[in-house]
Order: structure tokens, then C-alpha cells, then sequence
């Protein structure tokens, strides 16, 4: 297992064992605080520690699910040499001639802001698959984008160039 993998695999932990203390340990306290105060009915602290708890236990479920896929992916044998989950992969645009670099991530980690898409995205969803020194087209809504693929780092940290 690569470094990245074990670094991101070990904040969601970290972010797993935060969530559950608050949901095995403070919730608990919460609601029982809440429903002493009476009426269930109306009782809007009651409503906003159950509210919270759902929560709690979602986000716990999603981040585990998050893990598991993890190693999963450190555990397959993909091609390191193609665009796939994990890559940071740097494209020309040929329409602009501007430079791109963007990070193939799972869909809740998402920013683009930050150069980080999924592969359900048009230019992830276009890039899949593909290796350096192809050109890669696009459909977005403004219309085509022409891609040529320079770099692709894989998710365990092999680095192939044009």
C-alpha cells in the first residue's frame, strides 16, 4: 500500500473514531439531557439530537464505505501506465493552450476548485483509461475540449511523461 493511501485511509479513520465517540458518547448524553426536559412532542432539543445522531451514523456508514474502497484499490493490480482512481494527471488544453492539473478522486471528496474530479465527471468519465501522450476530447456544457494527456502520477506514486 502506497503512502498516499495510508495517509488518506488514516485521516478518514482518525474521522471515523472522532464521530463515533460523539455518537456512542455525547449523543447518548444529549438525548437523555433532552427528553428529561418532557414533552417529546415539542421538545425541539430532543428533535436536533436525534437529527444529529442520523447524521452521525450516515456519515460514519459513508466514510467506512470510503475505506473499504481504499484498499480495495491498493489492493488491485490496474494499469499504473493508464488514467484511473488515485491519478494526478496534468493535461494541455489545445483549444487555449492553458494547463491543467487535476486528481482523480472519489465523488465525496469532489472540489474543483481544487483540481479534483471523479471519473463520473465529463473530463474524468473522457480521461479514464487513457495514457500519456493521447488527446483526449471532451463534452462539457460550453461545448468540446481538447485534452493532450503530458503526465500521469498513479495512485502508487509512478510518474509516466510525454
Amino acid at each position: 500500500m502506497t503512502d498516499s493511501i495510508k495517509q488518506k485511509k488514516q485521516a478518514l479513520l482518525a474521522e471515523i473514531d472522532k464521530l463515533r465517540e460523539e455518537y456512542q458518547v455525547e449523543m447518548p448524553k444529549r438525548i437523555a439531557e433532552a427528553r428529561a426536559q418532557g414533552d417529546l412532542s415539542e421538545n425541539a432539543e430532543y428533535d436536533a439530537a436525534r437529527e444529529r445522531q442520523a447524521f452521525l451514523k450516515a456519515r460514519i456508514a459513508q466514510l467506512s464505505h470510503l475505506v473499504s474502497q481504499y484498499n480495495d484499490v491498493a489492493s488491485s493490480h490496474t494499469d499504473e501506465k493508464s488514467v484511473g482512481f488515485g491519478s494526478v494527471v496534468v493535461v494541455l488544453e489545445l483549444n487555449s493552450n492553458t494547463r491543467s492539473e487535476y486528481t482523480i478522486v472519489h465523488p465525496i471528496e469532489v472540489d474543483p476548485c481544487e483540481g479534483k474530479i471523479s471519473l463520473g465527471s465529463p473530463v474524468g468519465r473522457a480521461l479514464q483509461d487513457h495514457t500519456v501522450g493521447e488527446e483526449v476530447v471532451v463534452t462539457v456544457p460550453a461545448g468540446e475540449k481538447k485534452f493532450f494527456i503530458e503526465k500521469i502520477t498513479s495512485l502508487h506514486g509512478s510518474v509516466f511523461t510525454a
